[in-house]
């Protein structure tokens, strides 16, 4: 009987014209915590393919049975860095990056009456098909690392092996401004000294994204932010000179930071809260609107659905660049309070040198979040590179926002 079910599963991409609501039930019934656990839920904002919209190739595909939607998956396409190689140079030798076609693999999704049917495998099989023919030479994915369920489909059966294990940081955004210190000088870059800065610095970070101009002249992104030492010689009463002169005598110490919202494209909700941490929550944050001079550590309201901002790009230079972080992380603090935000968020490998200098909140952050990866084909962007799965963790990882 289950093998006749599973051959009837009709595999296709989503039709927003008559597979909305079908995609949302599904969303409803996959969205349910386990028992007394607490538990994340999104809010797509009646938009299924958000989260992949804004990638340079995108695809949504559904499972239906009959005529019901019975699952789902969303891939991106675009071209990353993979690994870096020397060149020789008249007089010094040079870091190049080395690009790759990847494909991410998001929002997987089977209701729960119709798993262990093989239906979460075809999903993710016909996606990779359409990864192929569109000349991706490598998926990967993004999971929680005690979700042994997706963990077991992607590494068991799909071919994908564990690859990387950033960690995703979280800071509660308060009632009250949070101080930027008063020795360090915070600038808005354009969108243009951004790509170049980004380029000539950080290029050959892995997982950077080659069209990075995309990302940066995005409606959803909100600024980059260049931190320096007051006194450098760079600062908001100092004419810029633009990138180029930075880079050539930069400040001893300095970090950057993008800041993306993602507030407007999905929201989400904490639930399985008791009402005595929901009540202590609500104290605290009445005694930070009440009293905010205090500057009172608040429990931001989770148990509503909720925006936030997520920093991307974090990277610097020098023996005080996390303090540089701290600062930077602070301005986008006070920009996500000005825009209604509960909390900003941050994801860096587990190496990163400048998480010290990133605030977060352990109770609401993850340590270990896992990246799964596969080769999909047998040719390579660079042949000298070799495999990419099979590559050591750099100590940096640069986290695309689009990909969120």
């Amino acid at each position: 009987m289950m093998g006749e079910e599973a051959a009837a599963v009709v595999i296709r991409e989503y039709d927003p014209a008559r597979d909305g609501e079908g995609v949302e039930q599904v969303e409803r019934r996959c969205e349910v915590g386990p028992s007394g656990k607490t538990s994340v839920f999104t809010d797509l904002l009646g938009d299924p393919i958000c989260r992949v919209r804004h990638s340079p190739a995108f695809l949504m595909l559904v499972a239906q049975i009959g005529d019901e939607i019975v699952g789902m998956i969303r891939g991106c396409i675009k071209t990353l860095t993979c690994g870096r190689k020397l060149v020789r140079i008249p007089k010094q030798r040079i870091s190049l990056p080395v690009y790759t076609k990847a494909a991410y693999v998001l929002g997987l999704r089977v209701s729960p009456s119709h798993r262990r049917m093989g239906i979460g495998l075809k999903l993710v099989r016909r996606a990779e098909e359409w990864f192929r023919e569109n000349g991706a030479e490598y998926a990967y994915m993004a999971t929680e690392s005690d979700n042994l369920a997706s963990i077991g489909l992607f590494t068991d059966k799909c071919g994908y092996s564990k690859f990387r294990t950033p960690s995703i940081l979280v800071n509660p955004v308060h009632a009250h401004r949070v101080p930027v210190s008063g020795r360090v000088a915070v600038l808005e870059l354009s969108p243009l000294d951004a790509e170049k800065l980004y380029r000539r610095r950080f290029a050959t970070t892995e997982f950077f994204p080659r069209d990075i101009d995309s990302v940066l002249n995005n409606k959803l992104s909100l600024g980059t932010f260049l931190a320096v030492p007051r006194g450098s010689g760079y600062g908001a009463h100092m004419p810029w000179a633009g990138v180029d002169k930075f880079l050539s005598d930069p400040p001893e110490s300095w970090a950057v930071m993008s800041v993306w919202n993602c507030k407007d494209v999905f929201t989400l909700e904490v639930r399985g809260v008791s009402r005595v941490k929901k009540a202590l929550a609500r104290t605290t944050r009445a005694l930070d609107r009440a009293l905010p001079f205090l500057r009172l550590p608040s429990f931001p309201e989770l148990f509503r659905p909720f925006g936030f901002h997520f920093m991307y790009g974090l990277g610097g230079e020098g023996p005080r660049a996390g303090r540089m972080v701290k600062a930077l992380c602070g301005h986008a603090h006070n920009l996500a309070m000005a825009r209604g935000c509960r909390v900003v968020v941050t994801e860096v490998a587990n190496q990163e040198p400048l998480r010290l200098g990133i605030p977060h909140w352990k109770m609401l952050s993850c340590d270990e979040d896992l990246w799964c990866i596969k080769r999909l084909g047998e040719d390579y962007s660079d042949g000298s590179f070799g495999d990419w799965t099979k590559s050591p963790p750099d100590t940096s990882i640069f986290v695309d926002p689009r990909e969120i």
